[in-house]
């Protein structure tokens, strides 16, 4: 398995789909949740586009005049949490619909009740309640229903989850849940989430939304280290080993080709084939994982009083001057101007 090789993309704020979660008009008061509801299958199927990616929406039972839908959720930023409730439908992603927009995340669905079967990669997953899938909404993918459920979705830029497309691509229409050794955590987290939607608001709401992704990217690695044949090979197994150890050194100014190399026992040259071998270089690789640590804490309202050069220092990018010039060439703006635009 590897971590995300590539250079940080756009602020993923920019890539966020712009309709609602509620149909126009509608209204939410405080801090509840948005609650939208559809009384026809019509109704629906603008409603599940409008609100997650452009989907087709079908019955699985034609015959059946009535038909009910509810969405709870939050949109929190850059992410959103949605609670489904509804009869017996599918739905499908298909090539035309992506090449209209809506590519860039990943969507998790937690099975609360009733039965899923979701189709993508040549795999299909069974969905009982408690378990959960991952899926790409870059890729075609079919979810369906064949009676009423209630399934929790959490929908976020593929950036946040530091997971490379390689590694993704094996992981989407897997089943987890509570058989997995992590799952056995990670479902009843999910659960607590879903109860607590009405208070989901703000930036701790953003912040635990955040989390619940930086869970999943863990239980997602862990997955894919336990795969059959996952590391088989030993340059493979290298090139996680360092890349961990990397990820725990990203506040540390001194981290370096040779630095890395030395804590390996290789030579400097090996370090660089190795990260060549997987496409990217060991600098842009760490330079990538240190701006997106950055990126969200100048986004964290929480943080609003941590002046912008201990945000990096932080993450290893002591020389503000620097710091300023590698997250403009990143992001377009400077750190600090990304912060007020927030």
């Amino acid at each position: 398995m590897r971590l995300a090789a590539t250079a940080p993309p756009p602020d993923p704020d920019s890539a966020l789909p712009a309709a609602p979660l509620r149909p126009a008009g509608a209204a939410s008061a405080g801090a509840s949740p948005d609650v939208s509801e559809a009384a026809s299958f019509t109704e629906w199927k603008t409603l599940v586009s409008d609100s997650f990616v452009p989907l087709e929406a079908t019955p699985v039972h034609p015959g059946t005049r009535h038909f009910a839908g509810r969405l709870t959720g939050r949109r929190l930023r850059e992410l959103a949490i949605v609670q489904v409730d509804a009869m017996a439908h599918r739905v499908e992603r298909t090539p035309g619909l992506i090449s209209g927009g809506g590519d860039g995340f990943y969507k998790l669905s937690l099975q609360m009740s009733g039965r899923g079967v979701l189709l993508q990669g040549g795999r299909e997953a069974v969905l009982e309640a408690g378990d959960l899938a991952i899926y790409d909404t870059g890729q075609p993918y079919t979810l369906s229903f064949e009676a009423d459920f209630t399934t929790l979705v959490l929908m976020f830029p593929k950036q946040l989850l530091g997971l490379s497309p390689e590694d993704m691509a094996e992981m989407t229409a897997v089943r987890l849940g509570g058989g997995h050794r992590l799952g056995r955590a990670v479902v009843p987290f999910l659960t607590q989430i879903a109860g607590m939607l009405p208070e989901l608001d703000g930036p701790i709401g953003h912040r635990l939304a955040l989390n619940t992704v930086d869970l999943l990217s863990t239980l997602l690695a862990d997955e894919a280290y336990a795969r059959p044949g996952a590391g088989s090979g030993g340059h493979e197994r290298t090139l996680r080993r360092v890349q961990h150890f990397i990820e725990g050194q990203l506040a540390n100014p001194d981290l370096s080709p040779g630095y890395i190399a030395a804590a390996h026992y290789m030579s400097t040259r090996s370090l660089h084939k190795l990260f060549e071998d997987s496409g990217t270089t060991v600098a842009a690789w760490i330079r990538g994982r240190r701006l997106e640590g950055a990126r969200r804490d100048l986004a964290d309202p929480l943080r609003n009083e941590v002046p912008v050069s201990a945000i990096g220092t932080r993450w290893g990018l002591p020389d503000p001057a620097h710091f300023s010039r590698v997250f403009r060439a990143a992001y377009g703006q400077s750190p600090s101007t990304y912060r007020l635009r927030r």
